[in-house]
């Protein structure tokens, strides 16, 4: 989110200086917290957290500068994912006003070591502007990245950009409201493209003006849209997520402009079908918010170890600050899930910034005072809201945005593998590998949701390679979950 006025208020701020940089820093066990950074000063940055570090040694401050002498993201970097072994960063813009660095909309860093691949300092080739919002992967050569003016082919091979996906473009681009990529004040805020999923062998990408895009992968087309006249007349779509059963969940707001307002209801959707069902959501929760006025991924979040949402909302979305929601998918149930303002302090959530972890079902919150105080902590919680620890930063306006789940080597998500005792599972070639979960069901799950294989366990130590077309799959046994590629 940039925040110009609160540059031109706040007096310039000493950066301390504990930055990474270790060669043998492990980021594979850990969460990484992507941050705006401090607008008008400098780019944005990327802290490692390692929140059971035995000796206390919990955060690793701006790894991205700290692997990197002399190179940095772009300006405003709202988003982050790990795809096929490499961390996809997206800024809005390659450069912030305050910074003596140039970085890119498009940053993408190996995963395991956080060395700079590429970088790619505008997104639309001709030139026109055209700011970063976010980035989906679609296998190992092809990925989606969404922004102010649709979603763009990036090749992974190449690491170029092939061209827009045809028909998810900005209806407002062109003439004049197109400025060359050097000029901030050009971006486009009406009818810009953000959160994307890929399921079921589509891509289901948010666009501002016109809802919900459907988009076939192998030829990079929309190919059905859903409005969000379905709920009310004029409405519009906030974020879509993927739920734990795979169907697919919009939030919403009462129309296209923009402004951060909310309508009481979430949208279900099957992304085999597309069929729908809207949900009300009842007197005394707050919808989900959200962010075009100056977008972010939201907070609007799916566990993938329940079948339950979470969001952070408010009277508007200005002031949501302060309350967390769940809604239970089977049991139909709202309910309170977090209340800062019944807690000591004024800790109040930064933005987007809380996602739950993809295994342990534990969420990631950072907080924050004011806009005017540097004093900023993340907070873990368990599954129940119950603190498990709180973890003080150094003072910066980190403005953080979204915290991103590491993988190990061989994993293809945040859902990666983790160890039960000692009970492990693992990526092999063309299948898992097994380890000490005799007598536990393994099931194998495509990305809609939908049961492909199960097998009893028998022995301690089993290789399986099922049968199955090529692509990503999600596997569980016992309490481990991972995502592989066949």
């Amino acid at each position: 989110m940039n925040r110009t006025l609160f540059s031109l208020i706040v007096g310039a701020m000493a950066i301390p200086a504990l930055e990474a940089g270790a060669a043998s820093a492990d980021y594979t066990d850990g969460v990484f917290i992507v941050n705006e950074d401090w607008y008008g000063h400098r780019n944005s940055t990327v802290n490692f957290l390692r929140p059971d570090d035995p000796d206390g040694e919990y955060w690793e401050y701006r790894i991205i500068q700290g692997n990197n002498p002399g190179m940095e993201l772009g300006c405003t970097n709202q988003y982050g994912a790990i795809h096929d072994g490499r961390l996809f960063l997206i800024a809005k813009q390659e450069k912030d006003p305050g910074a003596s660095v140039s970085g890119g909309r498009i940053t993408v860093v190996d995963a395991y070591t956080m060395k700079i691949i590429t970088q790619l300092q505008i997104i639309d080739p001709s030139g026109a502007q055209c700011d970063g919002r976010g980035f989906v992967g679609i296998d190992s050569h092809k990925g989606y990245v969404t922004s102010s003016n649709g979603l763009w082919v990036l090749d992974l091979d190449s690491y170029e950009i092939k061209g827009q996906v045809a028909g998810s473009g900005n209806p407002n681009a062109g003439g004049d409201n197109d400025k060359p990529n050097t000029d901030p004040t050009g971006s486009l805020y009406h009818g810009q493209s953000g959160m994307a999923v890929y399921t079921a062998g589509k891509v289901f990408a948010a666009h501002q003006s016109a809802g919900l895009l459907v988009i076939d992968p192998a030829s990079d087309a929309v190919v059905e849209t859903i409005p969000l006249d379905i709920v009310q007349e004029g409405a519009g779509i906030g974020s879509v997520v993927l739920s734990k059963d795979g169907n697919l969940w919009l939030s919403v707001a009462p129309n296209v402009n923009g402004m951060g307002f909310t309508l009481p209801y979430l949208v279900k959707v099957d992304p085999v079908t597309l069929e729908y069902e809207i949900i009300d959501i009842p007197d005394g929760i707050y919808a989900p918010a959200n962010s075009w006025y100056a977008w972010t991924p939201d907070g609007f979040c799916a566990s993938s170890v329940q079948n339950a949402l979470y969001w952070n909302g408010g009277a508007s979305s200005w002031f949501s600050q302060s309350h967390v929601y769940r809604y239970d998918i089977d049991s139909g149930e709202f309910s309170e899930w977090l209340d800062l303002e019944s807690l000591p302090e004024n800790w109040n959530i930064y933005g987007c910034s809380m996602r739950m972890h993809p295994v342990t079902d534990e969420m990631y919150v950072s907080l924050f005072h004011t806009f005017q105080d540097p004093t900023y902590k993340l907070v873990r919680y368990d599954s129940e809201a119950n603190v498990i620890n709180e973890y003080p930063m150094i003072s910066n306006y980190w403005f953080p945005s979204l915290p991103v789940f590491p993988v190990k080597k061989g994993g293809d998500s945040s859902a990666d593998d983790i160890s039960a005792s000692d009970a492990l599972l693992y990526p092999v070639d063309g299948g898992v590998s097994a380890l000490g979960l005799a007598g536990n069901l393994l099931t194998v799950y495509d990305l809609s949701g939908k049961t492909v294989y199960t097998r009893t366990l028998l022995d301690d130590h089993e290789v399986i390679t099922p049968s199955l077309p090529a692509g990503f799959y999600i596997v569980r046994a016992g309490s481990l979950t991972l995502k592989v590629r066949i």
